[in-house]
Protein backbone atom coordinates (compact mmCIF):
# COMPACT_ATOMS: atom_id res chain seq x y z
CA UNK A 1 0.00 0.00 0.00
CA UNK A 2 1.12 3.12 -0.88
CA UNK A 3 1.05 6.43 1.37
CA UNK A 4 -0.90 8.26 -0.61
CA UNK A 5 -3.35 5.54 -1.21
CA UNK A 6 -7.53 7.34 -0.53
CA UNK A 7 -9.41 4.30 0.68
CA UNK A 8 -13.22 5.94 0.43
CA UNK A 9 -17.22 5.42 0.65
CA UNK A 10 -19.37 7.44 -1.62
CA UNK A 11 -22.04 9.57 -0.11
CA UNK A 12 -23.94 10.59 -2.95
CA UNK A 13 -21.80 12.90 -5.02
CA UNK A 14 -19.02 12.85 -2.49
CA UNK A 15 -16.58 10.38 -1.08
CA UNK A 16 -15.63 10.63 2.27
CA UNK A 17 -12.53 9.54 3.88
CA UNK A 18 -13.16 5.99 6.36
CA UNK A 19 -8.93 4.95 6.65
CA UNK A 20 -6.43 7.66 7.51
CA UNK A 21 -3.37 7.24 6.98
CA UNK A 22 0.05 8.26 9.80
CA UNK A 23 2.72 10.32 8.01
CA UNK A 24 4.56 10.01 11.25
CA UNK A 25 8.36 9.80 10.48
CA UNK A 26 8.15 8.26 7.17
CA UNK A 27 10.02 11.14 5.67
CA UNK A 28 13.34 9.52 7.54
CA UNK A 29 13.18 5.78 6.79
CA UNK A 30 16.82 5.44 6.98
CA UNK A 31 16.06 6.53 10.95
CA UNK A 32 13.15 4.17 11.82
CA UNK A 33 14.97 1.47 13.48
CA UNK A 34 16.89 4.29 15.59
CA UNK A 35 13.31 6.44 16.57
CA UNK A 36 11.91 2.48 17.32
CA UNK A 37 14.94 1.85 20.13
CA UNK A 38 14.68 5.35 20.95
CA UNK A 39 10.69 5.49 21.79
CA UNK A 40 10.92 2.41 22.83
CA UNK A 41 13.09 2.74 26.16
CA UNK A 42 11.17 6.26 26.55
CA UNK A 43 8.08 4.23 27.11
CA UNK A 44 9.63 1.62 29.11
CA UNK A 45 11.07 4.64 31.44
CA UNK A 46 7.81 6.34 31.48
CA UNK A 47 6.12 3.19 32.22
CA UNK A 48 8.29 2.32 34.90
CA UNK A 49 8.87 5.58 36.72
CA UNK A 50 5.84 6.63 37.05
CA UNK A 51 5.08 2.63 38.48
CA UNK A 52 7.69 3.60 41.18
CA UNK A 53 5.86 6.65 42.15
CA UNK A 54 3.00 4.85 42.59
CA UNK A 55 4.62 2.17 44.74
CA UNK A 56 5.98 4.27 46.57
CA UNK A 57 3.70 6.72 47.71
CA UNK A 58 0.96 3.96 48.31
CA UNK A 59 3.27 1.48 50.31
CA UNK A 60 4.64 4.17 52.70
CA UNK A 61 2.17 5.16 55.53
CA UNK A 62 4.01 8.53 55.55
CA UNK A 63 2.98 9.60 52.22
CA UNK A 64 -0.91 8.98 52.57
CA UNK A 65 -1.66 12.50 52.17
CA UNK A 66 -3.12 14.49 49.73
CA UNK A 67 -0.21 15.82 47.97
CA UNK A 68 0.61 12.22 47.05
CA UNK A 69 -2.77 11.23 46.40
CA UNK A 70 -2.71 13.81 43.84
CA UNK A 71 0.80 12.48 42.43
CA UNK A 72 -0.63 9.01 42.42
CA UNK A 73 -3.26 10.01 40.13
CA UNK A 74 -1.16 12.29 37.99
CA UNK A 75 1.60 9.26 37.38
CA UNK A 76 -1.47 6.72 37.09
CA UNK A 77 -2.33 9.38 34.28
CA UNK A 78 0.98 9.71 32.95
CA UNK A 79 1.23 6.09 31.93
CA UNK A 80 -2.62 6.04 30.23
CA UNK A 81 -1.11 9.49 28.56
CA UNK A 82 1.82 7.84 26.60
CA UNK A 83 0.18 4.58 26.22
CA UNK A 84 -2.30 6.12 23.79
CA UNK A 85 0.26 7.18 21.41
CA UNK A 86 3.41 5.34 21.48
CA UNK A 87 2.73 2.21 21.17
CA UNK A 88 1.02 3.05 18.13
CA UNK A 89 3.87 4.96 16.62
CA UNK A 90 6.40 2.00 17.41
CA UNK A 91 4.16 -0.28 15.39
CA UNK A 92 3.87 1.85 12.41
CA UNK A 93 7.82 2.51 12.69
CA UNK A 94 8.05 -1.01 11.90
CA UNK A 95 4.94 -1.42 9.27
CA UNK A 96 4.96 -0.44 5.83
CA UNK A 97 0.95 -0.17 6.42
CA UNK A 98 0.68 3.22 8.84
CA UNK A 99 -3.12 3.58 8.09
CA UNK A 100 -5.94 3.97 10.75
CA UNK A 101 -9.00 3.40 10.92
CA UNK A 102 -11.76 6.03 11.29
CA UNK A 103 -13.13 5.03 14.18
CA UNK A 104 -9.54 3.99 15.43
CA UNK A 105 -8.59 7.26 15.16
CA UNK A 106 -11.40 8.97 16.83
CA UNK A 107 -10.71 6.80 19.83
CA UNK A 108 -6.98 7.50 19.99
CA UNK A 109 -8.07 11.41 19.65
CA UNK A 110 -10.97 11.09 22.30
CA UNK A 111 -8.09 8.94 25.00
CA UNK A 112 -5.69 11.53 24.49
CA UNK A 113 -7.64 14.28 25.18
CA UNK A 114 -9.42 12.49 27.53
CA UNK A 115 -6.13 12.23 29.56
CA UNK A 116 -4.68 15.52 28.32
CA UNK A 117 -7.95 17.58 29.88
CA UNK A 118 -8.19 15.46 33.06
CA UNK A 119 -4.04 16.61 33.40
CA UNK A 120 -5.41 20.38 33.28
CA UNK A 121 -7.82 19.94 35.87
CA UNK A 122 -5.33 17.76 38.25
CA UNK A 123 -2.82 20.19 38.04
CA UNK A 124 -4.81 22.68 39.38
CA UNK A 125 -6.88 20.72 42.52
CA UNK A 126 -2.67 19.87 43.27
CA UNK A 127 -2.61 23.99 43.22
CA UNK A 128 -5.21 24.02 45.53
CA UNK A 129 -3.63 21.39 47.98
CA UNK A 130 -0.61 23.30 47.84
CA UNK A 131 -2.62 26.69 48.81
CA UNK A 132 -4.34 25.14 51.67
CA UNK A 133 -1.17 23.24 52.85
CA UNK A 134 0.89 26.77 52.64
CA UNK A 135 -2.09 29.16 53.62
CA UNK A 136 -4.14 27.09 56.33
CA UNK A 137 -1.64 24.33 57.56
CA UNK A 138 -2.92 24.44 60.94
CA UNK A 139 -6.57 23.07 59.60
CA UNK A 140 -5.28 21.78 56.36
CA UNK A 141 -5.87 18.16 56.78
CA UNK A 142 -9.60 18.89 57.84
CA UNK A 143 -10.35 21.26 54.70
CA UNK A 144 -7.89 18.45 52.29
CA UNK A 145 -9.76 15.33 54.06
CA UNK A 146 -10.16 12.28 52.31
CA UNK A 147 -14.07 12.82 50.32
CA UNK A 148 -12.64 16.34 48.96
CA UNK A 149 -9.37 14.62 47.67
CA UNK A 150 -11.59 11.88 46.00
CA UNK A 151 -14.52 15.20 44.84
CA UNK A 152 -11.48 16.95 43.15
CA UNK A 153 -9.78 13.95 41.36
CA UNK A 154 -13.05 12.75 40.31
CA UNK A 155 -14.22 16.60 38.61
CA UNK A 156 -11.10 16.69 37.30
CA UNK A 157 -11.66 12.98 35.49
CA UNK A 158 -15.75 14.01 34.72
CA UNK A 159 -14.61 17.58 33.22
CA UNK A 160 -11.66 15.72 31.01
CA UNK A 161 -13.93 13.18 29.58
CA UNK A 162 -16.56 15.81 28.62
CA UNK A 163 -14.22 17.64 27.10
CA UNK A 164 -12.70 15.14 25.25
CA UNK A 165 -16.24 13.70 23.93
CA UNK A 166 -17.64 17.28 23.05
CA UNK A 167 -14.06 17.89 20.91
CA UNK A 168 -13.95 14.50 19.40
CA UNK A 169 -17.61 13.79 18.40
CA UNK A 170 -17.72 17.16 16.83
CA UNK A 171 -14.43 16.76 14.43
CA UNK A 172 -15.26 13.18 13.49
CA UNK A 173 -18.92 14.51 12.59
CA UNK A 174 -17.22 17.39 10.31
CA UNK A 175 -16.86 15.92 6.62
CA UNK A 176 -13.39 14.66 5.33
CA UNK A 177 -13.45 14.38 1.32
CA UNK A 178 -10.28 15.33 1.05
CA UNK A 179 -6.53 13.99 1.54
CA UNK A 180 -6.65 11.02 3.88
CA UNK A 181 -3.15 11.80 5.02
CA UNK A 182 -2.00 12.89 8.91
CA UNK A 183 1.04 14.72 8.62
CA UNK A 184 1.80 13.71 12.19
CA UNK A 185 2.56 10.69 14.26
CA UNK A 186 -0.96 10.22 15.96
CA UNK A 187 -4.27 11.90 15.77
CA UNK A 188 -3.94 15.37 16.93
CA UNK A 189 -6.74 18.02 16.68
CA UNK A 190 -5.39 20.19 14.24
CA UNK A 191 -3.94 17.82 11.64
CA UNK A 192 -7.05 16.29 11.42
CA UNK A 193 -9.17 19.54 11.22
CA UNK A 194 -6.64 20.12 8.06
CA UNK A 195 -8.24 17.62 6.46
CA UNK A 196 -12.01 18.87 6.79
CA UNK A 197 -13.69 19.36 3.79
CA UNK A 198 -14.87 23.43 2.92
CA UNK A 199 -14.47 27.20 5.26
CA UNK A 200 -13.09 25.75 9.06
CA UNK A 201 -13.10 28.78 9.75
CA UNK A 202 -15.93 28.66 12.37
CA UNK A 203 -15.07 25.42 13.04
CA UNK A 204 -11.16 26.15 14.57
CA UNK A 205 -12.72 29.40 16.11
CA UNK A 206 -15.34 26.74 18.25
CA UNK A 207 -12.53 24.47 18.43
CA UNK A 208 -9.86 27.46 19.90
CA UNK A 209 -12.55 28.99 21.86
CA UNK A 210 -13.22 25.87 23.80
CA UNK A 211 -9.54 24.88 24.15
CA UNK A 212 -8.62 27.90 25.47
CA UNK A 213 -11.50 27.63 28.36
CA UNK A 214 -10.22 24.22 28.89
CA UNK A 215 -6.98 25.01 29.11
CA UNK A 216 -7.24 28.86 30.62
CA UNK A 217 -9.61 27.93 33.64
CA UNK A 218 -7.36 25.36 35.45
CA UNK A 219 -4.60 27.85 34.52
CA UNK A 220 -6.16 30.63 35.82
CA UNK A 221 -6.78 29.20 39.24
CA UNK A 222 -3.42 27.88 39.53
CA UNK A 223 -2.00 31.01 38.92
CA UNK A 224 -4.67 32.62 41.78
CA UNK A 225 -3.24 30.00 44.05
CA UNK A 226 0.24 30.75 43.58
CA UNK A 227 -0.38 34.14 43.99
CA UNK A 228 -1.62 33.60 47.24
CA UNK A 229 1.08 31.29 48.51
CA UNK A 230 3.61 33.73 47.32
CA UNK A 231 1.84 36.21 49.07
CA UNK A 232 1.74 33.96 52.52
CA UNK A 233 5.60 32.74 51.99
CA UNK A 234 6.57 36.63 52.03
CA UNK A 235 5.16 36.94 55.26
CA UNK A 236 7.25 33.86 56.56
CA UNK A 237 10.26 36.17 58.61
CA UNK A 238 12.78 33.46 58.28
CA UNK A 239 14.70 32.90 55.30
CA UNK A 240 14.66 28.90 55.90
CA UNK A 241 10.81 28.88 56.44
CA UNK A 242 10.20 30.39 53.46
CA UNK A 243 12.50 27.56 51.89
CA UNK A 244 10.67 25.19 52.91
CA UNK A 245 7.65 26.61 52.27
CA UNK A 246 8.37 26.99 48.83
CA UNK A 247 10.05 23.76 48.39
CA UNK A 248 6.80 22.04 48.72
CA UNK A 249 5.54 23.67 45.28
CA UNK A 250 8.73 23.79 43.29
CA UNK A 251 7.79 20.20 41.53
CA UNK A 252 4.51 20.76 40.77
CA UNK A 253 5.22 24.29 39.62
CA UNK A 254 7.90 22.72 37.40
CA UNK A 255 5.46 20.24 35.99
CA UNK A 256 3.01 23.02 34.97
CA UNK A 257 5.44 25.32 33.36
CA UNK A 258 6.50 22.22 30.78
CA UNK A 259 2.97 21.53 30.19
CA UNK A 260 0.79 24.35 30.08
CA UNK A 261 3.96 25.71 27.90
CA UNK A 262 3.21 23.81 25.30
CA UNK A 263 -0.58 22.87 25.63
CA UNK A 264 -1.09 27.04 24.83
CA UNK A 265 0.92 27.46 22.20
CA UNK A 266 -0.17 23.89 20.14
CA UNK A 267 -4.27 25.15 21.01
CA UNK A 268 -5.32 27.97 21.00
CA UNK A 269 -4.02 29.56 17.60
CA UNK A 270 -5.86 29.28 14.44
CA UNK A 271 -5.00 26.93 11.42
CA UNK A 272 -3.37 29.07 9.45
CA UNK A 273 -0.90 29.75 12.07
CA UNK A 274 0.26 26.38 12.23
CA UNK A 275 3.52 24.67 10.85
CA UNK A 276 3.86 20.98 10.71
CA UNK A 277 7.54 20.54 11.53
CA UNK A 278 7.83 22.57 14.42
CA UNK A 279 4.36 21.55 16.06
CA UNK A 280 5.32 17.49 15.80
CA UNK A 281 8.87 18.35 17.93
CA UNK A 282 6.36 20.69 20.41
CA UNK A 283 3.42 17.71 20.26
CA UNK A 284 6.30 14.83 20.74
CA UNK A 285 7.82 17.56 23.57
CA UNK A 286 4.35 17.59 26.01
CA UNK A 287 3.22 14.26 24.98
CA UNK A 288 6.11 11.64 25.30
CA UNK A 289 9.10 14.20 26.73
CA UNK A 290 6.68 15.41 30.04
CA UNK A 291 4.98 12.38 30.68
CA UNK A 292 8.99 11.10 31.48
CA UNK A 293 9.86 13.84 33.16
CA UNK A 294 7.44 13.73 35.73
CA UNK A 295 8.62 11.18 38.28
CA UNK A 296 12.20 12.39 37.63
CA UNK A 297 11.17 16.18 38.52
CA UNK A 298 9.45 14.33 41.51
CA UNK A 299 11.84 11.90 42.90
CA UNK A 300 14.89 13.98 42.48
CA UNK A 301 13.04 17.40 43.98
CA UNK A 302 11.33 16.01 46.82
CA UNK A 303 13.14 14.56 50.03
CA UNK A 304 10.19 12.82 51.45
CA UNK A 305 9.84 10.27 48.04
CA UNK A 306 13.53 10.11 47.90
CA UNK A 307 13.74 9.11 51.67
CA UNK A 308 10.52 6.53 50.38
CA UNK A 309 12.50 5.28 47.55
CA UNK A 310 15.45 4.77 49.81
CA UNK A 311 13.58 2.29 52.00
CA UNK A 312 11.87 0.54 49.38
CA UNK A 313 15.71 -0.22 48.00
CA UNK A 314 16.25 -1.37 51.43
CA UNK A 315 13.29 -3.73 51.93
CA UNK A 316 13.89 -5.30 48.47
CA UNK A 317 18.10 -5.65 48.32
CA UNK A 318 18.85 -5.70 52.29
CA UNK A 319 15.83 -7.13 53.44
CA UNK A 320 16.95 -8.79 56.76
CA UNK A 321 19.18 -4.82 57.63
Amino acid sequence: MTLLRQVRRMAGNKTSVIVFVILGFSHRPDMKVFFFILFLCIYIITVLGNLIILLVTNMDPALHTPMYFFLRNLSFLEICYTSVTLPRVMVNLLSSDTSISFAGCAAQMYFFLLFGATECCLLAAMAYDRYRAICNPLHYMDIMNKKVCMQLAASSWICGNLVALGHTTFIFSLPFCGSNVINHFFCEIQPVLMLVCGNTYWNELQIILAAAFVILMPFLLILVSYGLIISSILKIRSAKGRYKAFSTCSSHLTVVTIFYGTAVFIYIRPKSSYYLDVDKVLSLFYSVVTPILNPIIYSLRNREVKGALSKMRTKLFHPNS
